[in-house]
């Protein structure tokens, strides 16, 4: 008889739990589709969390990931999905762990993901990024052999935006690579590929005058013919 009332007992505890954690479940869904409804990010990224705790999922985590990351919360992002590369992580899960270790001035361990991300789905973009960190590196034949990438596949409407000024702006993709080709020729040789490199930087500045990073770069080139 007291094994018949403990069963009872635990069966209504799991009924009781099971009913719980489906109200919950669906509270958090209203609340996400509200929050989603307002446009409130970190009230999305909220709902998420706890629909991921009642019930795991790693669509959910790469989501709210990538939503952290949109936010500039790149540690928040990596805390959720780690730095590993995986050879089974999803493409949104790749791709953030490349964006916030950029972010984090982390440059060989976000080279990883990207060279991951291009190896799925080349592009110039990817191709961009894998180029610049590959410079930051000193890396200067790989920088070299992404930028021919990209320079053969860039198509004129490509753009690529650029934060070093206090109003971030966009560029000519084209342009964008043409610059770092100057970077890479006059970090062959910088004694005797000054001329060459800013032979580069007119080629960048002919397709966009306001490209400011090819601007100061030729103009600290041209200080050094003089020097």
């Amino acid at each position: 008889m007291k094994r018949l009332i403990l069963l009872l007992v635990v069966v209504a505890s799991m009924s009781v739990n099971a009913q719980t954690k489906s109200e919950l479940q669906k509270h958090f869904e209203a609340y996400y589709k509200q929050m989603k409804k307002q446009g409130d990010v970190q009230g999305v990224i909220n709902a998420m969390v706890h629909l991921d705790i009642l019930k795991p999922t790693q669509a959910r985590k790469d989501t709210i990931a990538y939503l952290y990351v949109s936010e500039g919360k790149n540690v928040e992002a990596l805390n959720t999905i780690g730095i590993e590369k995986n050879a089974t992580d999803s493409d949104l899960n790749v791709e953030v762990k490349a964006l916030a270790l950029k972010s984090l001035n982390q440059p060989k361990r976000a080279l990883e993901h990207f060279e991951v991300l291009f190896g799925r789905k080349p592009n110039p973009y990817l191709a961009y990024e894998i180029a610049d960190l590959k410079l930051q590196a000193q890396d200067i034949a790989g920088a070299k052999t992404s930028i021919e990438y990209g320079l053969a596949n860039v198509k004129d409407d490509m753009k690529q935006a650029f934060y070093e000024t206090q109003q971030p702006y966009e560029t000519s993709l084209k342009a964008a690579f043409m610059y770092l080709k100057a970077l890479v020729i006059y970090n062959e040789d910088t004694t005797n590929n000054t001329e060459a490199a800013l032979a580069q930087l007119n080629h960048a500045l002919a397709i966009d005058p306001n490209f400011n990073l090819a601007k100061i770069s030729k103009d600290a080139l041209l200080r050094k013919t003089k020097e």
